[in-house]
């Protein structure tokens, strides 16, 4: 196999682990609150009341407001917010960053090349 063949077969090797990795593994996650999350919810117990989840006690989630980005398409790993999206939201996420990087790294290589 010629070097140019082995470099090109490397690089789709890296983007199909990054592809299955960013596919496959999101299935795999937790649905429980992270360490950030449980750690702000410290001192709170929550409940429901009116079907709507509240805080009662003295805890640091208190004072979180809505993000700014809350409604964006990917927001919370997943697709317009419907769970179950996740593996696609993270491939999606994985081409779009593969793509700017490329983009970002072929434009240096070029500016490199001109000067």
């Amino acid at each position: 196999m010629s070097a140019p063949a082995r470099g090109r077969a490397f690089w789709v090797g890296c983007v199909a682990a990054i592809l299955l990795i960013a596919g496959g593994v999101s299935y795999l996650a937790s649905s429980s609150p992270d360490g950030l999350d449980a750690t702000t919810l410290r001192g709170c117990e929550v409940v429901e009341v009116d079907g709507v989840e509240q805080l009662r006690g003295s805890c640091i989630a208190q004072q979180a407001a809505p993000h700014a980005l809350e409604s964006a398409p990917l927001a919370d790993y997943a697709i317009g917010g419907r769970e179950g999206t996740g593996g696609v939201a993270g491939v999606i996420g994985a081409v779009v960053t593969l793509a700017l990087a490329g983009g970002a790294f072929w434009l240096i290589a070029r500016r490199k090349r001109g000067s």
